[in-house]
């Protein structure tokens, strides 16, 4: 299913800077950055599950947030796209 992932780190200290390089290299390992802190992830639901998690950890809830738009399978029939910077199909081969 697609995932849609959005945040938002408090960066007013060294400590939220971190915290933000680790929610952006976690949302990496799984998706693709669509907006600067916006990532479309195609994941099962145990690799939902473990994202969520390790995001949760990372993050202070005190001060940041989260946001899951699970928008299924039928994502193509969800998504529209105008104006610059197309990004790839996260379902479909990447060739160089």
């Amino acid at each position: 299913m697609l995932v849609l992932i959005t945040y938002d780190v408090n960066t007013s200290d060294s400590a939220g800077k971190k915290r933000l390089r680790h929610v952006a290299k976690q949302c990496v390992n799984y998706g693709i950055r669509v907006q600067n802190s916006v990532f479309e992830c195609e994941l099962d639901p145990a690799k939902c599950r473990m994202l969520k998690q390790k995001l949760k950890e990372e993050i202070d809830a005190e001060k940041d947030s989260l946001r899951f738009y699970y928008l299924g399978d039928r994502k193509k029939a969800k998504i529209e796209h105008i104006g610059a910077k197309e990004t790839i199909k996260v379902d479909e081969p990447l060739l160089f």
